[in-house]
């Protein structure tokens, strides 16, 4: 009796291990190396693609400069010197300077246009939110800006700045464009 017990269990255990060997041979049918085509696709694109990488740019060596002490080349750390040539464009220091004269043209906003009795005004709105009204001929800007024209979208003027280098006086064109 005790035989007959053992051997109903070896056979029970069969049964549940049958499904399980039947469901390994099944998969180690299917995992064959020739795979579908999406493996095939796989394999072949990697084929064709080349990477496009730019080159690195070109590192330009440090030249050093030198500053002599006969003023043959401009000295970063001190001041300008005005210059001893007299150009023929320069700004009028003995004119009385105007209101807008006191900020710098990057702190000012062209915020508007307005015309009347045929003159055309801009509106500049200045860093302390105050709207001023200038006219073609006003200065604008601690580079000496003059006002050139005014559009509907921008205020043209010149200014006149020192010449880094030589110390002259050159003219620059600017514009103040209409912020919205």
């Amino acid at each position: 009796m005790k035989q007959s017990l053992n051997l109903k269990r070896v056979q029970f255990s069969g049964f549940r291990l049958l499904p399980i060997l039947v469901l390994g041979v099944l998969l180690a049918a299917c995992s064959g190396e020739d795979g579908d085509d999406l493996d095939q696709y796989m394999r072949d694109a990697t084929k064709d693609i080349k990477p496009k990488v730019k080159p690195l740019p070109e590192v330009k060596p440090y030249t050093a400069l030198q500053y002599n002490a006969d003023g043959t080349l401009v000295d970063p750390f001190h001041a300008r010197k005005a210059s001893n040539k007299s150009s023929a464009l320069q700004p009028n220091l003995n004119r009385p300077k105007e209101p807008m004269e006191a900020y710098p043209l990057e702190s000012l906003k062209y915020v508007g246009m307005l015309s009347k009795n045929k003159l055309t005004y801009a509106l500049l709105k200045t860093p302390d939110n105050v709207v001023q009204q200038v006219k073609v001929g006003n200065y604008v800007g601690q580079n000496y800006g003059r006002i050139m024209q005014i559009t509907d979208r921008d205020v043209m003027l010149n200014e006149i700045v020192q010449d880094e280098l030589s110390g002259d006086w050159i003219e620059r064109a600017s514009s103040l464009a209409l912020q919205e």
